[in-house]
This record gives structure tokens, C-alpha cells and sequence, in this order.
């Protein structure tokens, strides 16, 4: 039964009554005995169960009345054993008359519903069913007043004693003194990061706390939750039970009842458990019903204050799944979740202290964050007068502590300032007078000193130290700060007691079970014990001792479920590992010191690794804490050397201590280092330890957590760093207060190169106050004002000081920005010497009037007043190089007084006056700088975009008149003007709303400016009106190089309009215009501006070409996206009749007409200067190549026509004086068969048409053959493209049927393959040999007999080529069967893939079936290519005859292939097989053949068997014959095959061995057939005479 948790209804209490009286029957059975004497509960009363003789009992009882139910009751409730909060339900239920009154109902059936299970909670309600319900309330407020008076008087009876006792902190008889308190933000979320914060870092924080405002923030809902952060020994449990002692003294009385839990006790408990659990059982137990307390505290929750003290010493994880009811038991963190998040006891204040590093997720974002800073010198004054009692030792006390810097530094952490005054407390009574107490400067030192003093007999006892050391370090291990009786040694645990170092006080392990605990009086005293361990201990070996000497990342994962309790372990290892701990150590181990110095250096070795790590910005601070406390020199300074030099610190927290033990490493560094401190809570006075840094060059803090007494701090440490070059402090909460100290010591920093100040709360006097400054910082290059309060006024104080002050070089402001940037003077200066004589300032004026200043003053809020103040200024100012004042507010009146001013401005580069509200009224004032300023390059005014930007040259330059003459070639030489040419601005006057009746006035204002070089006039509203105006406006205007009309609502009339200027502006070379994006430009030629702009050209009359000297300067004209209509063509036609030429036109529509190109081209004649036309990017008609073939008689100047795909067409044009021959492409335009008669006859009237190109049409083999039959007519003298026609072996048919109609006809080629090619070239006169190339023709065996026949009549033919034309031999042998000549030569080439595969053989087969005389015949197996040379008509050698008749064997099996091959190569004078591989039959017929061959002259043989190792190896090459043979020698060559040979295969020439003669059949008729040259006389002559 769970006494706390149940709340039961009537059925529920009866039950429970039943239950209890059912254990005690004896009881029982005696008060019914007195209460109903007379009464016989019958004989069967003892047969019943318990639970129904209970029943019986209660019945009887309840009907005597409620006299003696009420007595019974009360009776229960005093005898029997009944918990509390049973006993209140009892009582309040039926311990009255009215009670009891639905007890006869309950049956057996409500006793089983009764039955509780010990998981299920009830509700409240319970308590609003009772038939007395203001009763009740009454008696509920009676016991929770009786419980809050307890809960005060315990907190008094704790707290009340002035001597330390059990479970008391030390020193608590000590009076307190408060640590800095600061609030870190009003509401930040808390991750598992250091101190990590993630909202806004410009909340408000810094601000110092009380005590008492600790808990005045307001949630809007919700519990008040505040998080106090402080690093380990800051007093965060001292403050904790301070609060609660405050509360008992009744100082706190906004709150009803304080309590405190320690996480390190609420580790020990394993289970769950309630809220009321953790109240009551864990803290303190009402003396009566705890329920009736809980409900009370439930209904006045805000004032209730729960103060959870180590949150970060909590082991177990904060669970992410929540339960549906929150007051289900669940762990103790989890019970704090629920607290701050609302859903336990809300409206509760919630309170955690935790060091900085270690906070769960579950904290709300909510919460209040406080950071404790520990104590500052004022503190430690305070802490050391109430620790000594007489003013003497409190005197002697501060003057120790403030002898070592290092040791006043380690005071600042109130643990550690007690440990060095109990120390001081028993050195100081033994010294003499004038004697120091020698009290160590390091924290492991003071903690070695403090373990000698609290010695009463001054001697060490290692073994008990020794003991408490291998606790503290098995805690540590297993996470475990407070340990049980049997977990410490009795003596041990005695001597800790004795001296003070471990407490005793009662821990709660579960509801009811509570025991005695023991822990150290402070976390670091368990560490240092644990790291005396580890360094004296002889079972702890080297390589475990290393294992412990780590760096903690401040950021724990989120997977780790443990967090580290050893934070300081490290820290006192290093200290320990000092020189001067080693005789402590030698005497605790009882060892020899070299024993000791062993182990030391194992963690200065370890150290020293750590520092050659890239660490953090934590783990940095950290070390440095470590090697400090070495002492040790060398180590220190190595850790220095290997520090980056750009040291960044971010987003944790850093103390006093921190940062002077950072400044005491860099102490040992030779080099500079940049120090980046941002979003850091930085405790007020650490800059104090920055003072005689002298290693600092770049010191950079941003966080909002330094004020005032921060710059305060910083101020006195400045003039000390003699190295520091950049200062920032930005984004803090500096006020007039604190920049007055920094005011004050900026001049004694005169090595300061960047100062920043940004974001800081600045008003206009602390501003101009640190701008008075600048003299005294002669290096300075740049001060960062920004995001501070600066008034208009101010702003121009600051724009005067720019302009007087000589370093100055730019002011930029731009709403909040503020930077100044400075150019120091050089060293031989006199501001920098100091060099005071009138000399030195007469040199500091020409050096002001040398320098260019930079002024950014956007979006300032200036106004025309402010204008003429700042003109007053900068007229006596240096020379500016920009002027920005855009955003502003200056109007027209206002710029045109900065216009008006700038030639007296000397500014060489810009002036911006963009975003002004000019009007445009106001345009035409501001154009009047165009005139007055010489220097003016450009000027850009958009009204739209609200853009006025004058663009200027330095001065230099111009009186240096940097002449850029035009170079022209010797033909055409200008007498030019000797003065140095002028500066041509460029004015934009874009999207000013510009209309037609105000270009009169425009161009007054620029027509005094004969220099105008570029003209932008887009995107105004001029019209086609506006541009005819302009068109007769433009030649006062001068010689522009461009005029930009685009977006004016012009049409095509307007446009031609301004065709005119082409003869009235003699610059103008070209005109563009787009109808869909309103792209109008009219351009000149750069390079003959300036003779234009002069008149030294002359004058070129209307169809007239420009050159210069052979090279013609076109001028052209673009129209894009238009509808070019009959009428617009016409008309447009007409206005560039007059235009000087050469004129090229670019015409582009989405659709032409047929009447619009007839009159596009019915106007060309007109037009003689026309030297191009392109149309592109439209569709024309498809009659579109009948009209242009007949241009070339209708326009005999066109000399070429390019229509591609009927979208794009390009005529060039030429003079009849350059007239070149005449080329026509007609490519993709859809030609079908019924369009080439009628081109045709167009073309026929073209006397000089050199190409014609009718690729990629429709002709097909009908279109072929009607051109074929007009192409006598046609007078082509280069070549016809007809490829990709859709062409077959038809057309290919009537190609070689019309070659002897075609006598000009020179070469033809087809291919009807992938390439689907089909050339034809043609001479200008009559050709005798003509080349015909057929290729991927696959010719049937149809065809044969109709290309024989062609071929038969073609008797110019000299040379065909087919190839891949005849899928098999038979077609082949048809051909050459049916091919005959009357007289003629005729070179046939095959290329078959089947060549290389039938053999020499077959192929010689073939070759004997041609009805001509073969005079050569080419075979390569490799190449697959056949040659055969034919002679018409056959003839027959008698010499042949007789020779054949004398060598063949007529009765051989090939008798008759070798009789046809006789006959058909009777007259064969070349053979050649290259590549092949004779067999024995083909051996044998070569045989045969070559004795009847007696014209050969050429024979070449080349073997495939021979391989590449031939040519780097070669054998013998030749055979030689004897010289009867004649006087040259006949060179056949042979392969050498590689085989072995014998003595029978030797021949001896010459009686010269040559080497081997191949065994193949092949071969070896070979070598017979040179051997019977010698009966062949004939043979031979042939043979050498070739």
C-alpha cells in the first residue's frame, strides 16, 4: 500500500478497513466484546472466513448507532497501526455522527472492487465527497499550517547552530559573503553545450543580482524557473542552503515553504517514486495526513520554491518519453522535468544550480540564467576581515594574498579563497614580524598546505591519506560522492571525520529506508584526494596514471549516459606533478623522490602531448589551469610556442581565473597571438589580467555580458599591452560611463591599427568623445562606430572631422553603420616625429591637399540644409575621391545644388545621389554638371530605379590631355587638330518618363557639350513622335559613339524616321531595333569618332561606300521581331534609299508573305549600296526559291543566295566593278520534283553560276531524273549537291544514263549509304575523261544489265569506282561480261568485303570473263580491293598465242580457265597481288598464265604470311640470276618464312650462299618460274626495261 499516493473514496476506505481489521481479529473480537456486550454473533460465526466474520463485526457495530461507531473508529485510529494519511481519511469520513452512512450497502461485491492495486493512483476528488466538505477543508489547513511551521522550525534548528556540524558546509558559522551575481539572459534554451545558449546574445544580461531577485522574474505560465551557474568551488551549495537559511529566519516570505535537494543524494535512489514521495519521504514527513499537505501545497504553488542543487552531478539520463499522466511515479530527474516544465505542481519556483557544461535538455527555454563570478577584490577583502577576527592578522592576511598575483587571482574562487585563509590561519601566528607566511601560489599547493595545517600533530600519517585517497578515486570512477559505512575503512573513515575532510549526514535511499552517508566536504577535495592517490599510490603504475591526465570537452554528448565528476583530477595532477609537491609526496609514499620524480614526469610528458593537440577554446583554459599549476617553466613555455595565433574563445564561460591563467602561459611566448573572445559570459574584471600582456596583438571581445565595469576593467589594462594593434569590442552594453575610461586611455595606445566599437549603445557625445581621439593614434587605419545612437548633427561634426583630420581617407554611414577609415602617414612625417616647427605643419598642409577622401553618408535622413553644410565643408576639404549620399532626403533642390557644386569638389571618381526623391523636373537641373564639370565621364539618372550616379576622372589626367588618336591607314590621312582630345561623358537618362515636349529642353541642356560620346535614353515615354523630334534634335548634339532609344513605345514608322540619320549623322554605322523588346541602338565607329566629330571626313553621297583606305566601313540596319508587312517593306525601303553605303540590312519576322518578300526583293534594285541581306529567323514562303533564282536577272549584283530550311536567307550583294561567280543554296526548303523544271528555267538565265546546292529537299529519283534532263540547260560551272534526297538505286541508274548528255560533266559521286551523298562537279568546258564514284549501292541482279548497258554508252568514262555495290560475284561477272566499248580505256575498281575471302583464284575467274583486253590487274586480300584495267576493243597478240601454245599442258583439269585467262590477258602489262595467299591450284594457273604473258612489264607479289619480326631480321631478299640473263638483274622479293632448313634447299648464285628457299608449293613454282626465264629473252627485256 502506497500511503502517500492513495486517495480512496468510501467503497476504497472500506475496504482498507477490512483488509487491517482482518490481520488483527483478536483485536477485533475483544472491542466487539466491550462495545456490544450483550450481543451473540451466533454459532456459525467461527465457521466464516476472516474477511466475512470482519463484515459481520463491522454490521453489528454500525447498528448501535453512531455513538458507538464513532468510539470504534477512534479506537482503530490510536491502537491499531495506521499510517497517517489513513488515519485523516478514517476520521474525516466516518470519525463523526453523519458518518458510515452507505456502509450497509457495500456487499461482498463493492469489498473485491475495493481491492487496490499497489501501481494505481487516485484522484482528489475523494475529498470533495465528504459529508462534512468545510470541515475537512478547515482540518486540510489545519495540518499543512502545522507542517509549515515544522518545515521552518527544522530549517532553523539546521541552520540555527553557529558551529559547523553534520551535513553543515564548512564555514557556514562563518558570516556569509555574497559572489558576484550576474544575469546571464532573461530566457535562454539550455542544450547540452557549455553554458550553451542558442537565443538571442543581444537580450539584456549583465545586470548584477540579489540575492532577493533571484525569483522575481515572471513567467507568463508556467513554473519560475532560474538556472545558477558557477564553476566548481563559486559557492553554488553555500548559496543554495543560504537561501534556505534566509527562509527560516523568515526573510523570504513571499515563499510558503523552501526545499532543497542535493542530486547527489538523489542518485542513491534506484526506484521511482512520487512527487509527494520526494516531498515527504526524501525531505521531511508531515506529522499527519501527507495528502491533505500535498493538496495544499498543489493549491498554492507559487509559493512553493524547490531548490535542486548538482544538476550536473546527476547520473541518471533525462527520459524523452513521457508518460500520459505526469504524476506517475518516474526518477528523480525526470520529477525535476516535470516541475520545470509545468506539468508537476505548477506555478512552483524551481531553482538549479549546476557547473557550467553539464545542463540537461530538459531545462525549459524559458529559463532564468545567472552566472555566480565568485568574488572580486573588494570580496576577498570582505571574506578575509570576517575570517580573522583581529585587524592585525586580517591586515597580514590581505598583504600575503596580495604579495602574488597568482594567488590574489585564485582567490576569486571563494572555495579556494577559504582554503588559503585556513592555511593563513596557522602560518600566520608562528612567523616573526616582517616575515612572509610563504603560503604557495598555486591551488594544489594551498590544498597540500591545508592538509599539513589541519594536522593537529603536525606529523603526515600516510596510510589513513593514503586511504582516503583510494575512496575518493573509486568514487570518482564509479560515480559515487557519497559512500556508506562499509565502503570507507573505520579508521579512515575516523580520520577524515577528525580533520573535518568528510561529513556524515542521513540519506533517504527509498520511501521509508534511510541510512547514514559520508562524503567529502567538497567535490574538489575528493578529486584531490583521488589525484594523491594516483601519484603516491605504488599499485598505480605509469600508464594508468597517464589514462587520467585528459582534457574534458565542455560539450557532452548526447549519447554519454554518465556524466564526469572528475573535472579537477587532471588540475591536481599537475599540481602534484611540481617540483615543490615532490618531498610531500616522497614522505606520503614513503619513497624515494626519484620514485617520485618518475611519476611526475609522466604527467608533464602527458601534458605536454596534450599541448601539441588543436584544442578548443575549453580545452585551451583549461590546460593552461593545468601547466600553471606545474610551476614548471619549460613546459610553459612550450604550451605558448604551440598555441595558433589566432586563438578563438566562444560560447563559454570564462572567469577571472580563466583568463589570468591564459595570460600567465602567453607570458612565455615570444610571438603575437590574436585573442577572439564572442558570445562568452565573462565575469567583469577579467581584462584586469590582461594588464602587461605584451603578446596580444589582436584582442577582440563581442558579448553583451560586458558593461561598463568590463570597459572599466579593460581601460586599465590597455596602456600596459604595447603590442595590441586591433581593439574590438562590440555588441556589449558599454554606455557613456564606460567609454569615458576607454576615452581616457586610448592616446597612451598609440600602436592601436583598428579600433571597433560597434553595437554598443553609444550616444552622439561619446561618439564625437572617441572621435577627438583619432589624432593620438597615429597608426589607426580604421574605427568602427557602428550600430550605435548617432544624430543627424552629429553625423555632420563627424563629416568635418573627416575632412580636417589628415589621416582620414573614408567616412562610411549607412543607416547604422559607422566606419572610419585612416591612411597613418608615412615615418619621415612630422606627425610622427613630433617635429612641432612651422616647417613640419607647412608639410602636414601638403600632405592634407595630397590625400583623396571617401564620403558614404546613405541613408542618413539629410536634407537641403544639411547639403549646403556639408558643400561649406568639403569646398575647403581635400580631393574627394567618392561622394555617397544616396537614400537620403535631398529632393531636387538638393541635388542640383550637389551637381552644381561638384566641379569645385575636386572628386575624381563618383557622386551618388541615388534614392533622393528627384523628380523629373528636377533631371534637367542636375544635366547642367554636363556643361560645367571637365571631368565628367559619366552620368547615370534612372528615376524608376531611383539611381543618380555622376561618374568622374582624376584631374591628372586631364591636364595631361592623354591624346587616343584614331589609327587609319596610309590611303586615307586626316589633318588632325594638335590640341589634346577632350573627355566624352556618357549620359543615361533611364526610365525618367521622359515625353516628347521635353526634349527640346534636353537637348538645350546638352547641346553647349560638343564632347557628349554615349546617349541612353531607355525606357522613357518618347514615342514615335518624341523620336522623329529627336531625330532632327541629334546633329546639335555632336558626334555620339551611341544613342540608346530602347523601350519608348516605338513603332516601325518611328524607326524609319530615323533611318535619315544614317545620311544626316555622318557617325551613325549602325541601327537596331526589336519590335517585341524595344531594343533601339544607333552606334558609330569608335575609332573615326573624333574626324567625325571634326568634319575631316568628307562628304559621301547616297549609295556611296566609306573606306578606309581598302577596307570598307558598312554601315548596317537590324530589324528583329517586326511584322514587315507590303507597306512597312515599301516604306522602309524607300527611307534607306538615301543612306550612304555600304549598308548591310538584318530583317527578322515570324512569318513572311509571299507580297512581302516579292516586295522586299522588287526593291533591291533600288538599293545599289545594299551589300548584305539576312533574313532570319522567319518563315517564308515556300516559293521562296523560284522568287530568289530569278533575283540573279532581275538584280545583277546579287552575287550569292543562301535560303536554309525556308527559315533563313542571306543575299550578298556586290558592285558590278567586284562581280565574283555566282553560288545558290537552296538547303531543306521542301524542293519536290514539280518545282525543278521551273527552277531550272530560272537558272538557265544565270550566265556565271559557279554552285548550286539542293541538299536536304524532297526530289527523290523522279525529281533526279526531271533535273537530269534540265541540266544541259543549266549553265553550273563548279558542282550540284543533291545529297539526302531520298534518293535510290533508280537515281544512280539515270545518273549513268545521262553522262553522255552532260559534256561538262567532270566527277560523280554517290553514296546511297549512311552518308546519303551525291555530289556532281562540273568544268567550264567540254571534259574527255570523266570519274564516276558509286558507293553502298547494293545493286540487284536486275540492275546489271541496265547499268552495263549505260556504262556501254558512257564513253567518257574513265575511271569507276564502286564500292560495297555488289553483294556476290555474279554481278560482278555480268558486268564485266556485258560491258563493251567500241575504243577506250576503262579502270575498274572494286571494294567488296567478299574480296579478301574468295581467293586469287575466283578472282582471276572473274577477270577472265571480261569482253575487253585486261591490262592490269590489282588484287589486295587485305584491302579487299580489285583493279582491273580494260582495253577496247579485244585484241589478240600473236606472240601470245604461240607462247601459250608452246607452254600449256592441254590436258590439265584447268585447261580452259587458263585458255580464257590467256585470251583475256593477252595484253596484261601489270599484276599485282599484295597481301594474298596463294594455294597450289593458284600457283599453278599463275604458272601457266605467266608464260603466255609476254607484254608484263610490272609483277609485284607480296606474301601474307610475312610478319613485322621480317623487317628488323630480314633474310636475303633476293634471288640473282646469272648475268646470261643480261646486264641488269631481275629482283623478285621473298618472304622468309622462319623454318628450319636442309642442305637440299640450299641454291648457290654466284657461288654466294643467300640463304633458304621457302618449302611452299606456292613458292616454290615461283622460284621455277624465274628459273625458266632464260628460254624467255622477251620475257626478260620487259621485265628489265620497267
Amino acid at each position: 500500500m502506497d500511503p502517500v499516493s492513495l486517495q480512496l473514496g468510501t467503497k476504497n476506505l472500506h475496504g482498507y478497513l477490512v483488509r487491517l481489521l482482518s490481520r488483527n481479529l483478536g483485536w477485533l473480537d475483544a472491542k466487539v466484546k466491550l462495545f456490544l456486550p450483550s450481543v451473540d454473533l451466533g454459532s456459525g460465526y467461527q465457521a466464516l472466513d476472516p474477511t466475512q466474520r470482519v463484515i459481520l463485526q463491522l454490521q453489528k457495530l454500525h447498528a448501535q448507532g453512531p455513538t458507538t461507531w464513532k468510539s470504534f473508529i477512534q479506537c482503530v485510529c490510536m491502537e491499531l497501526d495506521v499510517p497517517m494519511d489513513m488515519e485523516v481519511l478514517l476520521m474525516s469520513t466516518w470519525g463523526h455522527e453523519d458518518g458510515f452512512s452507505s456502509l450497509l450497502e457495500i456487499d461482498e461485491e463493492s469489498q473485491s472492487d475495493s481491492q487496490l492495486h499497489p501501481g494505481l493512483k487516485r484522484t482528489h476528488q475523494s475529498c470533495g465527497s465528504s459529508p462534512r466538505p468545510k470541515q475537512f477543508r478547515k482540518q486540510q489547513q489545519e495540518l499543512a499550517k502545522r507542517y509549515l511551521q515544522l518545515l521552518r522550525t527544522s530549517a532553523q534548528q539546521r541552520y540555527g547552530n553557529r558551529t559547523p556540524g553534520p551535513g553543515q558546509p564548512l564555514a557556514f558559522h562563518q558570516a556569509y559573503v555574497p559572489p558576484i551575481l550576474k544575469w546571464s539572459r532573461a530566457s535562454a534554451p539550455f542544450h547540452t553545450q557549455e553554458g550553451a545558449t542558442t537565443g538571442n546574445p543581444k537580450a539584456e544580461d549583465g545586470t548584477d543580482v540579489n540575492i532577493r531577485d533571484l525569483f522575481s522574474t515572471k513567467a507568463s505560465k508556467g513554473p519560475r524557473v532560474t538556472v545558477l551557474l558557477g564553476k566548481a568551488g563559486m559557492g553554488k551549495t553555500t548559496l543554495a542552503h543560504r537561501l534556505c537559511q534566509k527562509w527560516a529566519d523568515g526573510q523570504l516570505d513571499r515563499f510558503q515553504a523552501v526545499f532543497l535537494f542535493e542530486f547527489r543524494q538523489l542518485n542513491l535512489i534506484t526506484g521511482s517514486l512520487t512527487l509527494p514521495q520526494l516531498l515527504f519521504d526524501m525531505y521531511l514527513r508531515p506529522e499527519a495526513s501527507p495528502e491533505a499537505v500535498f493538496q495544499h501545497l498543489k493549491e498554492n504553488a507559487e509559493g512553493i520554491l524547490l531548490i535542486f542543487d548538482g544538476l550536473d552531478e546527476i547520473l541518471q539520463p533525462c527520459s524523452d518519453k513521457e508518460t500520459a499522466d505526469p504524476e506517475d511515479p518516474a526518477s528523480a530527474l525526470t520529477l525535476f522535468s516535470r516541475l520545470c516544465r509545468g506539468t508537476l505542481l505548477p506555478g512552483c519556483s524551481v531553482m538549479a544550480t549546476s557547473r557550467p557544461g553539464k545542463l540537461p535538455a530538459c531545462l525549459p527555454t524559458e529559463a532564468a540564467t545567472v552566472h555566480m563570478w565568485g568574488f572580486d577584490g573588494p570580496r576577498v577583502e570582505e571574506y578575509v576581515n570576517h575570517f580573522f577576527s583581529d585587524q592585525p592578522s586580517q591586515e597580514a592576511a590581505l598583504a600575503e594574498l596580495q604579495m602574488d598575483r597568482h594567488l590574489w587571482s585564485m582567490c576569486a574562487v571563494p572555495a579556494l579563497c577559504r582554503v588559503a585563509c585556513l592555511c593563513l590561519h596557522h602560518l600566520l601566528p608562528g612567523r616573526s614580524r616582517g616575515q612572509s607566511a610563504a603560503l604557495l601560489p598555486t591551488m594544489t599547493q594551498n590544498y597540500v598546505q591545508m592538509l599539513l595545517t589541519l594536522n593537529p600533530q603536525g606529523v603526515l600519517r600516510a596510510e589513513p591519506l593514503l586511504g582516503l585517497g583510494e575512496v575518493a578515486l573509486s568514487g570518482l570512477e564509479s560515480g559515487k560522492v557519497i559512500f556508506s559505512a562499509g565502503d570507507i575503512p573505520a579508521s579512515t573513515l575516523d580520520f577524515g571525520a577528525a580533520l573535518g575532510l568528510l561529513t556524515s549526514f542521513c540519506v533517504c535511499l527509498g520511501p521509508g529506508h534511510r541510512d547514514t552517508g559520508y562524503a567529502f566536504s567538497h567535490l574538489s577535495l575528493q578529486e584531490f584526494f583521488a589525484a594523491l592517490h594516483l601519484l603516491a599510490s605504488p599499485q598505480v603504475d605509469r600508464e594508468a596514471l597517464s589514462q587520467h591526465v585528459t582534457l574534458h570537452s565542455r560539450w557532452v554528448q548526447r549519447t554519454k549516459a554518465r556524466l564526469g565528476l572528475s573535472d579537477h583530477l587532471p588540475t591536481f595532477l599537475a599540481g602534484l606533478a611540481s617540483r615543490a609537491c615532490r618531498s610531500f609526496l616522497s614522505l606520503l609514499a614513503e619513497r624515494e623522490e626519484e620514485w617520485v620524480a618518475a611519476k611526475q614526469e609522466v604527467v608533464l610528458q602527458a601534458l605536454k602531448k596534450l599541448a601539441t593537440r588543436r584544442l578548443t577554446g575549453p580545452k585551451v583554459v583549461e590546460l593552461c589551469h593545468r601547466v600553471g599549476e606545474t610551476q614548471d617553466p619549460e613546459l610553459a613555455s612550450f604550451m605558448a610556442r604551440s598555441l595558433p595565433q589566432q586563438l578563438p574563445f566562444h560560447n563559454f564561460l570564462l572567469t577571472y581565473a580563466d583568463l589570468a591563467s591564459l595570460t600567465s602561459i602567453l607570458g612565455h611566448r615570444d610571438g603575437s597571438i590574436h585573442l577572439d573572445f564572442e558570445g562568452c559570459p565573462l565575469e567583469p574584471r577579467c581584462p584586469e589580467t590582461l594588464a602587461g600582456c605584451g603578446q596580444v596583438e589582436n584582442l577582440s571581445f563581442k558579448s553583451r555580458k560586458c558593461g561598463d565595469a568590463f570597459a572599466e576593467a579593460l581601460s586599465k589594462s590597455l596602456p600596459t599591452m604595447g603590442s595590441l594593434k586591433k581593439l574590438g569590442l562590440a555588441g556589449s552594453k558599454i554606455t557613456a560611463q564606460g567609454i569615458s575610461h576607454l576615452v581616457q586611455a586610448l592616446p597612451f595606445c598609440p600602436q592601436l591599427e583598428e579600433v571597433s566599437f560597434q553595437d554598443n549603445q553609444l550616444k552622439d557625445r561619446e561618439v564625437l568623445n572617441i572621435v577627438e581621439v583619432l589624432s593620438c593614434l597615429p597608426r589607426l587605419q580604421k574605427l568602427d562606430l557602428s550600430r550605435n545612437n548617432v544624430s543627424v548633427s552629429t553625423l555632420l561634426s563627424l563629416t568635418k572631422v573627416a575632412v580636417t583630420c589628415p589621416t582620414i581617407r573614408m567616412l562610411q554611414v549607412r543607416e547604422t553603420d559607422l566606419i572610419f577609415l585612416l591612411s597613418p602617414p608615412t615615418e619621415t612625417d612630422p606627425e610622427l616625429q613630433g617635429d612641432p616647427d612651422l616647417q613640419g605643419n607647412a608639410n602636414q598642409r601638403k600632405e592634407a591637399q595630397r590625400r583623396s577622401l571617401a564620403l558614404r553618408l546613405q541613408k542618413c535622413q539629410l536634407g537641403v540644409h544639411d547639403v549646403e553644410v556639408l558643400i561649406a565643408q568639403l569646398r575647403e576639404g581635400p580631393q574627394l575621391d567618392e561622394v555617397d549620399l544616396s537614400g537620403n532626403q535631398l529632393k531636387d533642390k538638393g541635388c542640383q545644388l550637389m551637381a552644381e557644386a561638384a566641379p569645385q569638389l575636386h572628386i575624381t571618381k563618383k557622386l551618388d545621389l541615388s534614392d533622393n526623391e528627384l523628380s523629373v523636373a528636377g533631371v534637367l537641373g542636375v544635366l547642367s554638371v554636363v556643361n560645367t564639370c571637365q571631368t565628367l565621364t559619366e552620368l547615370h539618372i534612372s528615376l524608376l530605379h531611383k539611381t543618380v550616379v555622376f561618374t568622374f576622372a582624376p584631374e591628372l589626367e586631364e591636364q595631361e590631355g592623354i591624346q587616343n588618336r584614331a589609327t587609319f591607314p596610309d590611303s586615307l590621312m586626316f589633318q588632325m587638330s594638335s590640341e589634346p582630345s577632350l573627355r566624352s561623358p556618357r549620359i543615361r537618362l533611364t526610365h525618367c518618363a521622359l515625353q516628347a515636349q521635353r526634349l527640346e529642353l534636353l537637348c538645350k541642356a546638352l547641346g553647349g557639350s560638343c564632347r557628349l560620346s554615349h546617349l541612353d535614353l531607355s525606357g522613357n515615354a518618347l514615342g514615335d513622335e518624341g523620336v522623329a523630334l529627336l531625330a532632327r534634335l541629334l546633329p546639335g548634339l555632336g558626334s555620339l559613339q551611341s544613342l540608346n532609344l530602347s523601350e519608348n513605345r516605338l513603332s516601325l514608322e518611328g524607326v524609319c524616321s530615323l533611318t535619315q540619320c544614317f545620311s544626316t549623322l555622318r557617325w551613325l554605322l549602325h541601327l537596331e531595333f526589336s519590335s517585341a523588346s524595344q531594343h533601339v541602338i544607333l552606334r558609330g565607329d569608335k575609332r573615326g569618332r573624333d574626324l567625325l566629330a571634326a568634319g575631316s571626313l568628307p562628304e559621301f553621297r547616297a549609295g556611296a561606300r566609306l573606306g578606309f583606305g581598302q577596307r570598307h566601313v558598312p554601315r548596317s540596319f537590324c530589324l528583329k521581331e517586326c511584322q514587315l508587312e507590303p507597306l512597312s517593306l515599301s516604306y522602309l525601303c524607300k527611307s534607306l534609299e538615301k543612306c550612304p553605303g555600304p549598308l548591310e540590312v538584318q530583317l527578322s519576322c515570324e512569318v513572311l508573305s509571299d507580297q512581302s518578300l516579292e516586295t522586299l526583293l522588287h526593291h533591291l534594285p533600288q538599293l545599289p549600296q545594299l551589300s548584305l541581306l539576312q533574313l532570319s529567323q522567319m518563315q517564308l514562303p515556300p516559293e521562296s526559291p523560284l522568287l530568289l533564282a530569278d533575283l540573279f536577272s532581275l538584280c545583277p549584283q546579287v552575287q550569292k543566295v543562301d535560303l536554309r530550311s525556308l527559315r533563313h536567307l542571306t543575299l550578298h550583294l556586290r558592285s558590278s566593278e567586284e562581280q565574283e561567280d555566282r553560288c545558290c543554296w537552296f538547303t531543306d526548303c521542301g524542293l519536290r520534283q514539280e518545282h525543278v523544271e521551273p527552277l531550272c528555267g530560272l537558272l538557265s538565265k544565270c550566265e556565271d553560276l559557279h554552285q548550286l546546292d539542293l541538299s536536304a529537299n524532297l526530289l527523290g529519283d523522279d525529281g533526279l531524273r526531271c533535273l537530269l534532263e534540265c541540266l544541259p540547260k543549266v549553265p553550273i560551272s563548279g558542282s550540284l549537291d543533291l545529297s539526302h534526297n531520298s534518293m535510290s538505286q533508280e537515281s544512280v541508274l539515270c545518273l549513268v544514263e545521262a553522262l553522255p548528255s552532260c559534256p561538262r560533266l567532270q566527277e560523280a559521286s554517290v553514296n546511297l549509304g549512311s552518308k546519303q551523298s551525291f555530289w556532281i562537279h562540273f568544268s567550264r568546258q567540254e571534259e574527255t575523261g570523266k570519274t564516276l564514284r558509286l558507293s553502298e549501292c547494293h545493286f540487284k541482279p536486275e540492275h546489271m544489265p541496265r547499268l552495263a548497258a549505260s556504262l556501254s554508252q558512257a564513253l567518257q568514262l574513265t575511271e569507276l569506282t564502286l564500292t560495297w555495290c555488289f553483294p556476290g560475284l555474279e554481278q560482278l561477272t555480268v558486268l564485266l561480261g556485258l560491258l563493251t566499248w567500241p575504243t577506250g580505256v576503262l579502270t575498274l575498281r572494286v571494294e567488296e568485303p567478299w574480296v579478301g575471302r574468295v581467293g586469287v583464284l575466283t578472282l582471276l575467274e572473274v577477270c577472265a570473263q571480261a569482253s575487253g583486253n585486261i591490262t592490269g590487274i590489282s588484287i589486295s586480300e587485305t584491302q579487299k580491293q580489285l583493279c582491273i584495267q580494260l582495253e577496247f576493243p579485244h585484241q589478240e597478240n600473236p606472240e601470245a598465242v604461240a607462247l601459250r601454245l608452246a607452254h600449256c599442258d592441254l590436258g590439265t583439269h584447268q585447261n580452259l580457265l587458263a585458255r580464257k585467262l590467256m585470251e583475256t590477258c593477252a595484253r596484261l602489262r601489270q599484276l599485282s597481288l599484295s597481301q594474298v595467299n596463294l594455294c597450289d591450284a593458284s600457283s599453278l594457273l599463275l604458272q601457266s598464265l605467266l608464260l603466255s604473258l609476254s607484254e608484263l612489264k610490272n609483277f609485284r607479289y607480296v606474301d601474307k604470311t610475312f610478319t613485322q619480326e621480317h623487317l628488323f631480321h630480314p633474310p636475303p631478299p633476293y634471288f640473282l640470276f646469272p648475268p646470261t640473263l643480261g646486264s641488269k638483274e631481275l629482283r623478285v622479293p621473298l618472304p622468309w618464312p622462319g623454318t628450319p632448313h636442309s642442305p637440299g634447299d640450299d641454291a648457290r648464285v654466284h657461288g654466294h650462299q643467300h640463304g633458304h628457299v621457302a618449302r611452299s608449293s606456292a613458292l616454290s613454282v615461283l622460284f621455277l618460274f624465274l628459273l625458266l626465264f632464260q628460254s624467255n629473252c622477251k620475257l626478260i627485256e620487259n621485265l628489265q626495261e620497267d
